[in-house]
């Protein structure tokens, strides 16, 4: 409690200030709407209930990517904009993403997913093929995939031979082709952060572990009832425009909190994944197609292990915690267990994690189906304007924030042009292929950091890497060792710079050194920060 109250100080909102638009949830579409229209020179306000990007937005496959298989799905526009949108971010933020090949394993019996209309006008045209997907239909797909979007950076497809390439090494010997493509990695919780920092640096408020218990119509403005999730204590504020970008609690918002009538849905569809222990030494991510159609990553992750995922599995209710069952662990593990040489158990797995894709409900026959295409409706007709945000995918949420800036256009007489293409978030301020001289540049600067702990750095952090270390000459200059190079000078930072309030926020979202940390040093982190806190309030 004592580092929610000293935290909330940042920026104090006088009761019933007006501002010009509240935002609800602190998800990356929430965060990426907050930055471009603060960066308009809007007044901005946004409240999310727990953690930044504690829900869906740290749950995905972490990856930047037009999304391949959509074409199937003939998502031609989403595509396309995905994969302009993947260079455009590359170059914005080149410490948190960055370029990787994918390597796909042909066989013969790779099958459509039978639902695509892809795949039923070839059965209706073709139907000899039986459902099974030629080669020289995924080479015509990856060619559209390589020039849709206008790629500039990243390189493009090639063939790889399994039997003589290290790529095929790990993989069973009866594969022997595959094809190589470029996507991007990307540390999703670490863009939320960096949004709602960049939105803040431009005058938004964020309020973290705020909960908004209503929001009231009055003609032309609401009125928001706001509490702080910890000390219970309530207060009110107002907005001309309200967004609700609430994620799978964006229906829950419409009905029980700004009570306005709606026809649109949300489908839930739950994405699990499983880390292993390393199951390969390359830096490449493997694309594997299952008999039943769908597909599954397998990526390098924290240097030490493998990301497998994901699943796509209808999701009850979003009270529910999305957790990764034990009969998707080991579809995972079956599913990779049929192109590794190694067989993958539940024994080999060392951390799961679940999030909730809030879909819009376009009445797809199953989750797979359902469209990854975000939709915005703005209700505007009672009075202030609401703008209800459903669905989008990680790689499009600038441009989704752009969208929204587009509806609520009408509203803001003046508004400037849009502004967020190429413009570098916090520490991503240096060229896409400057990384590893960045590294070494740390490492010269602080000679008491080990070449993994700066890198971890700069991947973090960017050129902020400078600013958190400060003027240390030793590793007794940073204060308190919690373990695996995470030190009190870090901690103090991003306590007060990245919104964070408990261990979990910094070990699982602000980084994953929850994977190595044991459950007493992440205990005795929090007591710190508690403490810490505590010292911050004595001050104030």
């Amino acid at each position: 409690m004592e580092l929610e109250t000293a935290m909330s100080a940042r920026h104090p909102s006088p009761a019933h200030e007006m501002c010009d638009l509240f935002i609800i949830g602190g998800g990356i579409n929430g965060c990426g709407i907050a930055r471009d229209a603060s960066g308009r020179g809007l007044s901005v306000e946004l409240a999310e209930k727990h953690d930044l990007a504690s829900a869906t937005s740290s749950a995905s496959t972490k990856l930047f990517h037009g999304g391949l298989r959509y074409l199937e799905y003939l998502e031609v526009r989403l595509v396309r904009e995905a994969l302009v949108e993947r260079e455009t971010l590359l170059r914005a933020m080149p410490h948190i993403s960055w370029p990787m090949r994918f390597v796909l394993p042909y066989h013969k019996d790779m099958r459509f997913d039978a639902e695509t209309p892809v795949s039923r006008f070839l059965s209706y045209l073709m139907p000899w093929m039986k459902g099974r997907r030629p080669g020289w239909l995924i080479r015509a797909g990856l060619f559209l995939y390589d020039h849709l979007g206008g790629r500039k950076i990243l390189p493009g497809t090639s063939s790889v031979d399994l039997v003589t390439a290290p790529e095929g090494a790990p993989l069973q010997d009866r594969f022997q082709k595959a094809f190589e493509y470029s996507d991007c990695w990307v540390e999703d919780a670490r863009l939320v952060v960096l949004n709602a920092r960049d939105a803040e640096a431009r005058g938004a408020r964020i309020h973290v572990r705020t909960e908004v218990l209503s929001a009231a119509r009055k003609e032309d403005f609401w009125e928001i009832t706001l509490r702080d999730a910890n000390t219970g204590a309530t207060r009110q504020t107002r907005a001309r425009m309200l967004v609700n970008a609430g994620g799978p609690w964006v229906g829950d918002i419409i009905q029980s909190r700004i009570h306005i009538p709606s026809t649109e849905g949300v489908r839930l569809v739950r994405g699990s994944h499983i880390v292993t222990k390393r199951l390969f030494d390359h830096d490449k991510c493997y694309f594997f197609q299952g008999e039943d159609g769908r597909i599954i990553f397998a990526i390098p992750y924290e240097t030490d292990f493998t990301l497998i995922g994901t699943t796509d599995q209808d999701h009850p209710d979003p009270s529910t915690s999305p957790v990764c069952t034990e009969e998707e662990q080991d579809y995972l593990c079956a599913f990779a267990s049929k192109y590794f040489k190694q067989t993958i158990t539940r024994a080999d797995v060392v951390w799961t994690y679940s999030g909730v894709r809030p879909l819009y409900d376009d009445g797809a026959s199953s989750a797979t189906a359902a469209t990854r295409d975000y939709v915005l409706k703005l209700d505007d007709a009672e009075g202030a304007p609401v703008l209800n945000v459903f669905g989008g995918k990680i790689t499009t949420y600038r441009r989704l924030a752009e969208s929204a800036m587009e509806k609520l256009a009408k509203h803001l007489p003046d508004l400037p042009p849009k502004w967020t293409a190429g413009v570098p978030l916090p520490g991503g301020d240096f060229p896409v292929d400057q990384v590893e001289e960045l590294i070494g540049r740390l490492k010269g600067d602080y000679l008491f950091l080990t070449g993994r702990w700066a890198k971890r750095l700069i991947r973090a952090y960017g050129t902020d890497a400078w600013t958190v270390l400060g003027d240390a000459k030793d590793v007794s200059d940073l204060g308190e060792d919690f373990g695996v190079t995470l030190s009190a000078r870090e901690v103090e930072w991003l306590m007060d710079s990245e919104f964070s309030r408990r261990a979990e926020d910094i070990v699982w979202r602000r980084n994953k050194l929850g994977l190595r940390m044991s459950k007493e040093q992440i205990a005795a982190l929090d007591e710190w920060m508690r403490a810490r806190a505590a010292e911050v309030i004595r001050a104030q």
